[in-house]
């Protein structure tokens, strides 16, 4: 995959930025989060995906090409029992999970739990459903990866 000098700097900028602010950690999706106080425990930075080329369904990151880069991010918050509804992206989105446990049902009838503290790239082209199934609130970083005339997401 090529990225252009101008989008590869736009990115790096993006990825130390949610470093500093979200100081968390997770090796991968699916292994245990490390706490996301640990960068203010002063452990030094914590990484949070490292050279990650797939998304959390082993989905290839592929990036738009043919638009100028558009990047868009925003903090969600699911209040128990809230779902997102379904929903799909065309563009690559990195996600953090900034407070409680988040749910996400795939189309392929397959179910995530993201803990705190979570990094992850959410699937590209496919349905879900982010939940929150706990009793406090879920807070999510998200950031979109996109290009301009390309929406961000697109609901069922």
């Amino acid at each position: 995959m090529r990225v252009s000098p101008g989008r590869r700097g736009v990115l790096v900028i993006v990825c130390a930025a949610l470093l500093t602010a979200c100081g968390g950690s997770d090796e991968s999706a699916t292994d245990a989060a490390v706490s996301p106080t640990a960068a203010a425990a002063g452990q030094g930075p914590v990484l949070l995906l490292d050279a990650q080329e797939t998304t959390i369904l082993d989905q290839r990151i592929a990036y738009p090409t043919k638009k100028p880069a558009r990047i868009t991010s925003d903090v969600t918050v699911l209040e128990p029992g809230q779902e997102t509804g379904w929903r799909r992206h065309r563009v690559p989105v990195y996600v953090y999970v900034l407070e409680g446990t988040y749910t996400v049902e795939y189309e392929s009838a397959v179910t995530r739990d993201f803990p705190p503290g979570t990094a992850f790239i959410q699937a590209l082209k496919t349905d879900y459903n982010g939940m929150n199934k706990g009793t406090e609130p879920v807070r999510l970083l998200t950031v979109y990866l996109g290009a301009k005339g390309i929406r961000d997401i697109i609901e069922r």
